[in-house]
């Protein structure tokens, strides 16, 4: 089994206008709602591979209850710990070609919930094979609450793959417990390093041999359209994918994460895992929808993706 973690889920509400009026009012039949959180979006492509996955985190009020239903529709199973506060509402207003987003700050998390959910995480990472935890976190919770769910993965020795950025991620690179994987892309290894890297084989190979990614067996540097730079323990690898019609970037890289997650649980060589990745992440990028893929595209783009040991 797969867990998901999004701490700090949200319900995604997009409004299309064919242009936006400011100090006037602006009707529109054409909306989406999902529930939204990268953690989510892993989930629902895990979900189109028929793996058994399980989604968690933190959820509260009425918007909690649209995500958990929006998730039960689908048949995905999910266990969300309940909070007090209100899960919060992510809105984007798309108009003649531009993204105008609103992003509500969220609920704040007490002490006495955190603890809880860490009882909550324990009890269901113990039954997991691979956990995701994927995103930024909510109010209220230290950025290295990772770091604690990390050390109760390495408990259970369950892999954790880890998606975040930021002194999320900074404080896991500090600690003593790693995940299996994380996937910044080059502007955040750049932030991390604290100097410019360019996209040179040389220069990726250095960036991601520095002693703070130590113990960390796969570091996947995402180069959005140029590919993928990775290492796995002592080996590189410079992944070309083809160049594609890319109709909605967001979630790709929530794709590509599910693509891993899937690959390792089932035991996939390095340039499956690679592939697999990297074709999820190129599918979402051709479809409007976050967090979907049409697999009967898949074959295709997956035969054209080169993997180089370098």
């Amino acid at each position: 089994m797969i867990l998901t973690i999004t701490m700090n889920p949200s319900v995604d509400i997009s409004y299309q206008l064919d242009n936006l009026s400011i100090n006037h009012v602006n009707r529109t039949n054409k909306l989406n709602k999902t529930a939204g959180g990268k953690g989510l979006n892993v989930t629902r492509v895990l979900n189109q591979l028929n793996e058994q996955v399980v989604a968690s985190g933190l959820k509260g009020g009425k918007l909690g209850e649209f995500l958990e239903q929006s998730l039960n529709d689908h048949n995905i199973a999910n266990h969300f710990f309940e909070i007090q506060g209100n899960t919060r509402n992510c809105i984007a207003i798309l108009h003649e070609g531009n993204q105008t987003e609103i992003l509500e700050g969220g609920p704040t998390i007490s002490t006495e919930e955190i603890e809880s959910f860490n009882e909550h995480f324990e009890e269901l990472v113990s039954k997991s094979d691979v956990a995701v935890i994927s995103g930024s976190l909510p109010k209220g919770v230290e950025p290295n609450f990772y770091s604690s769910l990390i050390k109760t993965c390495d408990k259970h020795s369950v892999p954790a793959i880890l998606d975040c950025s930021n002194k999320a991620l900074t404080e896991v690179l500090r600690g003593q417990y790693k995940p299996l994987l994380i996937k910044p892309n080059i502007d955040e290894i750049d932030e991390l390093l604290g100097e410019q890297i360019n996209e040179g084989i040389d220069s990726l190979k250095q960036a991601v041999s520095n002693p703070i990614f130590k113990n960390i067996e796969w570091v996947v540097v995402s180069l959005g359209s140029n590919g993928v730079f990775a290492k796995h323990k002592d080996k590189y690898y410079k992944v070309d994918i083809p160049k594609i019609q890319v109709v909605n970037p967001v979630g790709s890289g929530d794709s590509m994460i599910a693509g891993f997650a899937s690959a390792l649980i089932n035991k996939a060589t390095n340039e499956e895992i690679l592939k697999k990745a990297n074709t999820l992440g190129m599918l979402n990028a051709q479809e409007t929808v976050t967090g979907y893929i049409n697999l009967k595209n898949y074959d295709d783009l997956y035969n054209k993706i080169k993997i180089i040991e370098v």
